[in-house]
């Protein structure tokens, strides 16, 4: 079966006397990482795995929840006929704190949030990363295992032995947060030139098989923190090679990692090229194109890619763009009561996973997709905060659109090179555009709950 791969970060939040980016880039609009704490203001965190540590996720066309048993390979450990079983998404782990006792303050993040969410969506998912075999190592897995999630480590024993205690340690994050809840990232990662994990050199044998194994292999910015720019992009070559999906999110590291070493350009502008799927906020495609409007800076970055087919722009609460080749579509946000927004960038790319691999409509696709995130910002950091069905099924039901009339009209009446755009809308009329195609909510909801099973919403939408 094919899968997914991503890869997870654990985190820890407190609460800071000042709010400032450890480094270029680590202070983003939709972070990559997540951590729990209090519902105040001001709470602290400490979010177990890579902030990045690149997410590797497997994912697979059926839908079905795994079973954590040794026929399957707990933990990354092969079946016993050397296969991994039938997975959907796979992750990296993260980062974790110092004391037993602030555990409630732990919880994983980065490209586990993408996991987690995925594997709630129904994905089979697994891992792959770097977890030590410390109290944080032991957490994290904990947490994975809990959520049918498998762990592939992404070197062997040889290679760990080689390398001091610190350096093998899981790797935390502290995540600080104002009372804006404005959120800022601080990792060991964020005061050395090297990454977190650079004495891994190759890929193991375990995770070029999951890739090789996976439908879709996903990877953000934060990665080139943790790994080397050379085993990241063997990751992607391997994946090239056996005709698993690559998705990137570049994140706010994008802006760093293009003026980076020749060795971070390098792998930087490969993977925007070889990624079947770009994922990014409108900030960030202004950033790489010098082009302001997110549909025409999404079209460049189309042409730019080799095999490029989606390029998504986040547009924070007013929706999100997806840009195909041959047509675009628009999804305004939800209206939600956001709490915190941590985690919300991540667990987004689990329904683009979802919609990708069963070729759904791409205004379908974006509708989970912003119900996900809107879902995962009503909770308290990410990790197991993240959002749950029920919690979507809410969202979905009050089929309340914040749509920005004014935004929308304005940037669909530009002169926007597509053969036709779709609009999810309450039936206003927004622009008036020939190509302008108006998608009812009611109707995608309707498509969207069988696959889901949200029986209550699916009765209203349908009477």
């Amino acid at each position: 079966m094919e899968k997914r791969a991503v890869m997870p970060s654990c985190w820890i939040r407190q609460t800071p006397t000042e709010m400032r980016p450890m480094r270029t880039g680590v202070v983003a609009a939709v972070a990559a990482a997540c951590g729990i704490g209090g519902t105040e203001p001001g709470a602290r965190r400490v979010l177990v795995g890579s902030r990045g540590l690149w997410d590797l996720v497997s994912v697979c066309d059926s839908l079905l929840h795994m079973n954590l048993d040794e026929s399957k390979g707990v933990s990354g450990t092969p079946s016993n006929n050397g296969s991994f079983g039938d997975v959907d998404v796979v992750t990296i782990n993260g980062r974790r704190r110092r004391q037993d006792s602030d555990k409630k303050y732990w919880e994983a993040g980065g490209n586990c949030n993408v996991a987690i969410a995925a594997s709630r969506l129904g994905l089979d998912c697994f891992a792959i990363g770097h977890l030590g075999n410390e109290v944080y190592g032991k957490f994290l897995l904990g947490v994975l295992n809990d959520e049918g999630i498998r762990m592939v480590q992404m070197s062997d024993n040889a290679d760990a032995a080689n390398n001091s205690i610190a350096s093998n340690e899981t790797l935390l994050c502290w995540v600080l947060v104002d009372p804006l809840q404005r959120h800022g990232f601080c990792s060991r990662a964020d005061f050395s030139k090297e990454p977190a994990f650079h004495w891994m050199k190759q890929l193991s044998t375990e995770v070029k098989v999951a890739i090789k194994k996976s439908k879709v292999l996903f990877c953000n910015g934060y990665g080139f923190d943790d790994l080397s720019p050379e085993l990241l992009l063997s990751a992607v070559e391997c994946a090239v090679e056996a005709g698993t999906a690559v998705f990137f999110d570049p994140g706010p590291r994008g802006r760093s990692l293009s003026t980076g070493t020749p060795e971070e350009q390098r792998a930087f502008y490969h993977f925007l090229r070889m990624s079947d799927v770009l994922l990014l906020t409108s900030d960030e495609a202004e950033s790489l194109t010098g082009i302001g409007n997110p549909i025409l800076a999404g079209q460049e970055l189309l042409k730019r890619g080799i095999r490029t087919k989606w390029v998504i722009v986040k547009i924070g609460p007013r929706g999100s763009i997806l840009i195909s080749k041959s047509s675009i579509a628009c999804a305004p946000a939800f209206k939600a009561n956001v709490i915190d927004t941590v985690g919300c960038g991540d667990s987004f790319v689990a329904p683009i996973a979802y919609g990708f691999m069963n070729k759904m409509p791409l205004v379908n696709t974006l509708a989970i997709a912003n119900a996900v995130g809107a879902a995962t910002a009503m909770g308290c950091g990410a990790g197991r905060n993240v959002a749950t069905l029920d919690k979507v099924t809410d969202i979905m039901r009050s089929s309340n659109l914040n749509v920005d009339n004014e935004f929308w009209t304005d940037l669909l009446e530009k002169n926007v090179d597509a053969h036709e755009i779709e609009f999810l809308s309450n039936d206003v009329v927004i622009g008036k555009r020939n190509q302008l195609k108006h998608v009812s909510f009611n109707k995608v909801a309707s498509d969207l709950l069988p696959r889901f099973k949200f029986p209550q919403l699916e009765e209203k939408v349908l009477s």
